[in-house]
């Protein structure tokens, strides 16, 4: 049996980087010239409000815009672009899409733009009673090119082309892939690719990111670009890349014992560029106290009073993007004095303990699931789906813990001020020439 092909290039020009990685991997192979492809890229989130830097975060437009001029010289016309990315938090898919230069591409090539979040999405069944809703237009594809990008996440170590697949279904089938028992987070979206037709994954390492998957965590420039038509060894050589053995990651391994895959990197042929020479460890998450009440910062600062749970993998992706903001407000409210014996609870496991005087629940599904909970001397519930930020600066002024929000609006400019001036981090990557 032929080994599944991947291939690393290292990128000089991205247009004619991504020919031959796509020469390399033979990625073209399995796709007709008549098939209805879709581009699924990796867009979190975006930000007009306030500063964000997409880099390692969101798939450049320079690899979408190379991938679709390719495409097209190759006579594919049925193109599509296909998102969903996070509800409410941001303006919806066609805002975002013109900001990233894709109505170019509509332009130039006919390519049309959907986002998946206002369109149907239909119940699959994947047997067992596991259900998920995945976005019409995804399923009714041909073939799907999947373009993640190259970064850690801090829930699942890595997010690569599998687990961008999450873009492709609804809200609530995305809550239901932070959950407990079939639907924790690293059984349940690995399945997500056996009902959708991916023929080809390419990775986009123009940047990697450590801490991620959002602005967060610190972007390092790459250039590189790792393409399969076998998805499941693009991740492992992606993976392999960032510094981790595919048999550390949990829904690698899930995956590989559900489906005959091998975990060990020589079972998989690489073609161009060599795993050794561009493999680092990037680390995929935050310093926690030691006994698990607070961020390594705040016990490095003497703040006390205060204990914060790890978030765990039922903290959903909008809770998740809202957490650090909610670290960086409690943070902006230690003034030298003790806090109020206060607790944060947050995700669908984690239970309020006794011992407390006031219990923050942090989003929904903390509320919700704590509701009855008599451990609970005095209940802060945070309510929302995620909890906006300015909400909940008042709840906690109510309670006399008083954030300064303007802390944060300072920190959403140092992220993206800390890559100024910096060789190599070009926002016209996320622009189509």
């Amino acid at each position: 049996m032929a080994k599944a092909c991947v291939s690393i290039v290292k990128v000089t020009d991205v247009y004619k980087s991504l020919q031959e990685s796509l020469r390399l991997s033979d990625g073209l192979g399995g796709l007709n010239t008549n098939d209805r492809i879709l581009i699924k890229p990796n867009i979190v989130s975006w930000d007009f409000d306030l500063p964000f830097p997409p880099y390692g975060v969101v798939t450049t437009s320079a690899v979408i815009g190379a991938l679709v001029r390719i495409l097209a010289e190759h006579g594919f016309r049925d193109l599509t672009i296909g998102e969903g990315s996070l509800p409410k938090l941001k303006p919806q898919g066609e805002v975002v899409y013109e900001a990233l230069g894709y109505k170019k591409l509509q332009e130039r090539y006919g390519v049309k733009l959907v986002d998946f979040n206002q369109g149907e999405f239909v119940p699959t069944d994947y047997g067992d009673g596991f259900v998920l809703d995945i976005a019409k237009q995804a399923l009714e594809a041909d073939k799907i090119i999947n373009v993640p990008v190259l970064k850690t996440h801090n829930q699942a170590k890595v997010s690569l082309g599998i687990k961008n697949l999450k873009g492709c279904l609804s809200k609530k089938s995305k809550q239901f892939c932070h959950g407990v028992g079939d639907g924790e987070l690293s059984l349940s979206f690995p399945r997500i690719i056996e009902k959708l037709p991916v023929a080809l994954t390419i990775i986009d390492g123009l940047y990697t990111l450590e801490k991620g998957p959002g602005p967060t965590g610190k972007a390092f420039r790459k250039d590189l670009l790792i393409a399969s038509r076998d998805s499941f060894a693009c991740d492992v050589v992606g993976a392999a890349i960032l510094g981790y053995p595919a048999k550390e990651v949990d829904h690698l391994t899930n995956y590989a014992k559900d489906h005959g895959y091998s975990l060990e990197i020589e079972d998989y042929e690489v073609k161009g560029e060599s795993i050794a020479d561009h493999q680092k460890y990037v680390e995929h998450d935050f310093e926690w106290s030691a006994d698990n009440t607070g961020p390594a910062g705040f016990e490095k600062r003497g703040i006390t009073g205060l204990a914060i749970r790890k978030y765990d993998s039922s903290l959903c992706t909008g809770c998740s993007v809202q957490f650090n903001p909610l670290l960086i407000l409690l943070s902006s409210a230690f003034k030298g004095e003790s806090f109020p014996n206060v607790e944060v609870v947050s995700g669908k496991q984690q239970v309020a303990s006794t011992g407390f005087d006031n219990s923050i629940l942090f989003g929904k599904c903390a509320c919700h699931s704590n509701k009855n909970n008599a451990n609970i001397k005095k209940s802060i519930p945070l309510w929302g789906c995620p909890p906006d930020l300015k909400k909940l600066t008042e709840v906690l002024a109510e309670e006399g813990i008083d954030c300064d929000y303007n802390e944060y609006l300072r920190f959403r400019n140092y992220l993206f001020d800390r890559y100024k001036g910096k060789t190599g981090f070009n926002l016209a990557d996320w622009s189509v020439e």
